[in-house]
């Protein structure tokens, strides 16, 4: 998995807010989620999974995000025919049900992780559904890959379908990533996309979102979304289409990428974000906390990504992921998933509480019956 994901071009749109969005059927109330993000390759090794678990049966960790469907396709067998037809050839989890059974024994939330608009596999098999450029070719970005075109509705039904197996193999929520158009850098041709008629950017990912959460919530399935950093702080959409009051409202929780080190200098009058990870976190969470309270959202719907890798200096291990935590929880919040690319956490493992022990007799029941806290565990 890439970083990279979390690095946004940094230029906004001139779009104005959209209108309030009608309000689609809710699943349930949030619940505190301390995760960790699993990749399709640790997914598929046992041993890194007992390691994992390992690790949330000792801690505060209680939520596993993982790829279900990622840049390289599916990560289980799926029996839905339009969604074998874009599996791709990564391999998959050997025995999706069990690894499923197996979290909720240890009190873990499954999480299901869907990379929806970054799909090449999709776009290679189906070219209807990619965006592009203006003589009718396909459109790729630096990296020479092709991306699918959020406005097309076919697409959306197979993205969908991913979501629905998700929800029918026990994930408590899917996770959308990648719900954002590529970067249109001015050294790349003009991106065209095919019916989009004259919807803004940041409408027609709402859209998704919100068609989403509907399916979903019938299920008692949460949605929720991962969107850049640079969100909770910029007014009116990135030019990838992300725009906070319009995915706010179109989701169960948002979750920003507030990765320190992917803010440039002077981002929150701070001279060197990445060596300030309290005062970073909590200028970009405290920001989205103001906007969701303006909207009249209320609760833990936002669960920020905090840095659990190294990109520059300072190395990050324990002391700055207790700084991240502590100022999610300053700025409003309880939840947060870690992001490691390769879903290693040994170097910040020594900043995660430590799980408390069970209680005795009736109440070691009713904790076993309620996996997820829902009061706050102060760092």
């Amino acid at each position: 998995m890439m970083m990279t994901r979390a690095l946004p071009l940094l230029l906004a749109c001139t779009l104005s807010a959209a209108a309030p969005l009608q309000q689609p059927p809710q699943a349930a109330s949030p619940p505190v989620v301390r995760g960790i993000y699993v990749n399709r390759f640790a997914a598929q090794s046992p041993r890194k999974m007992r390691s994992l678990i390992a690790l949330a049966d000792s801690t505060e960790i209680n939520g596993f995000v993982i790829d279900i469907k990622d840049e390289f396709g599916i990560n289980y067998a799926s029996t839905d025919t339009l969604v074998r037809r874009n599996a791709g050839r990564a391999g998959v989890i050997p025995d999706l049900a069990q690894l499923i059974d197996t979290l909720k024994a240890h009190h873990i939330v499954p999480i299901a992780r869907v990379v929806v608009f970054k799909d090449s596999v999709a776009a290679r098999l189906n070219p209807g559904w990619r965006i592009l450029k203006s003589d009718g070719t396909s459109w790729h970005d630096k990296k020479g890959m092709t991306w699918v075109n959020p406005y097309n509705h076919d697409l959306w039904e197979y993205e969908l379908r991913v979501a629905d197996e998700a929800a029918a193999a026990g994930f408590e929520e899917v996770q959308f990533d990648y719900i954002r158009f590529p970067e249109p850098y001015k050294s790349l041709p003009t991106q065209v996309f095919p019916g989009a008629g004259d919807r803004q950017k940041p409408v027609v990912l709402a859209e998704f979102l919100s068609a989403a959460r509907a399916r979903l919530a019938k299920r008692g399935v949460r949605t929720t979304a991962d969107i850049f950093g640079l969100v909770t702080s910029v007014h009116g959409a990135l030019e990838v289409g992300q725009q906070w009051e319009d995915l706010a409202q179109s989701a169960d929780v948002i979750l920003p990428m507030v990765y320190p080190s992917h803010y440039p200098h002077g981002s929150f009058g701070l001279d060197h974000p990445n060596a300030e990870p309290y005062k970073t976190i909590f200028a970009a969470i405290s920001a989205a906390h103001k906007r969701d309270e303006k909207l009249g959202l209320a609760g833990d719907r936002v669960r920020p990504w905090l840095q659990a890798f190294t990109l520059g200096s300072p190395a990050y291990g324990a002391a700055e992921l207790r700084e991240q935590k502590k100022a999610v929880y300053d700025a409003g919040y309880q939840g947060w998933v870690l992001w490691n690319p390769g879903s290693r956490y040994e170097a910040v493992a020594g900043g995660l509480d430590k799980k408390p022990a069970q209680p005795s007799g009736g109440q070691a029941l009713a904790a076993k019956k309620s996996p997820v806290p829902t009061t706050a565990r102060q760092p």
